[in-house]
């Protein structure tokens, strides 16, 4: 199967596959935002999603689609963190066993997260190549079906799903502000608006700590990147040197990736907390910091933003809120 294959009508399939599974999320508009740069921004709140993330799309569309004997053997995942969740989330709700393999630097939070669903988790390694490893044993030793989290037909259709919302609510958006990590999400969401109108532009956005998909487009070809510890832990990852899907489709559909730092990712918490009264993870984060950038041309006049995920460490954030909204520093405006 190549790219070719993750078509618009399998998008469609997947919509209705897991639409009793998952929440239509909002896609509500940002006025200080869109003051701010003089444009329309609409903000599609996947945070607000069950487990807390756009994931879960993905991951219901995949296990709906197993047969009864591999639902009968159990699933396998290997995350850093959400996608675990979100596969965990769904094979509890229909009794199948679930195995999520992390690295160990994937936090606590997110590891209680998988076993209060039942999950069991094996966490070992440095990156998340090294739980990919791990999986990959298990998956031969236990006969379970890995459900990849992103480079994966179904997972980047589920996904997709995101962009038709978007269409159905806003059909008049000309940019789509999208976190980049291993690519399901940019690949499936891009599919569907560049399908919808090639003209309409596809602003990846990843932290400049370890964005494995950026320094792949740049080479041409999937490369190694060092995982380093980012607010946006959830984009840490490399995206697999033998991806099939992903990379084509990230290279073909998204028209630049940028990159925020982690000050700015947490002006970006910050944004979402003081305007919208909502705590999002650093992952989602990187959608804000980079229309926060104050040198930046977003182009279009219709722009919208995805925040992927609301999954935050409470200490993390309440950290983060209380020392910009102390005295000592002033908040985003």
């Amino acid at each position: 199967m190549s790219q070719t294959d993750i078509t618009l009508r399998k998008i469609f399939q997947a919509q209705k596959r897991i639409a009793g599974m998952v929440r239509h999320t909002p896609l509500v508009e940002s006025p200080s935002m869109s003051d701010r740069l003089g444009k329309s921004i609409l903000l599609k709140l996947e945070c607000l999603q069950k487990t807390g993330s756009f994931k879960l799309r993905g991951a219901a569309n995949a296990l709906l689609s197993l047969s009864d004997a591999q639902k009968e053997k159990g699933v396998l995942a290997f995350s850093t963190g959400n996608h675990g969740r979100a596969v965990a989330y769904v094979a509890g709700r229909f009794g199948i066993k679930c195995v999520v393999c992390l690295s160990e630097r994937v936090p606590q939070y997110r590891v209680a997260a998988m076993e209060k669903f039942g999950a069991i988790v094996v966490q070992k390694g440095k990156s998340q190549d090294d739980a990919y490893e791990v999986a990959l044993k298990l998956e031969k030793d236990e006969n379970l079906t890995m459900i990849k989290p992103f480079d994966d037909p179904l997972v980047i259709a589920g996904q997709g799903t995101i962009g038709l919302e978007i269409l159905n609510r806003a059909p008049h958006v000309d940019t789509l502000v999208v976190p980049v990590s291993g690519g399901g999400l940019a690949a499936g969401v891009a599919k569907v608006l560049k399908t919808a109108d090639p003209s309409i532009k596809i602003i990846g956005v990843s932290m400049e700590c370890a964005p494995a998909m950026y320094h792949s487009i740049k080479a041409g070809k999937p490369v190694e990147v060092e995982e380093k510890d980012s607010l946006a832990d959830a984009l840490l990852g490399g995206i697999g040197l033998d991806n099939q899907f992903t990379f084509s489709m990230v290279e073909k559909y998204v028209d630049t990736i940028e990159l925020v730092s982690e000050k700015e990712i947490e002006k970006g918490i910050l944004f979402a907390y003081e305007h919208h009264g909502i705590l999002i993870e650093g992952a989602a984060a990187v959608t804000l910091a980079w229309l926060l950038k104050p040198e930046i041309e977003v182009p279009g006049n219709h722009i919208a933003g995805i925040l992927s995920g609301g999954n935050v460490d409470k200490n993390l954030a309440f950290d983060i809120l209380s020392r910009y909204l102390s005295p000592k520093e002033k908040s985003i405006t």
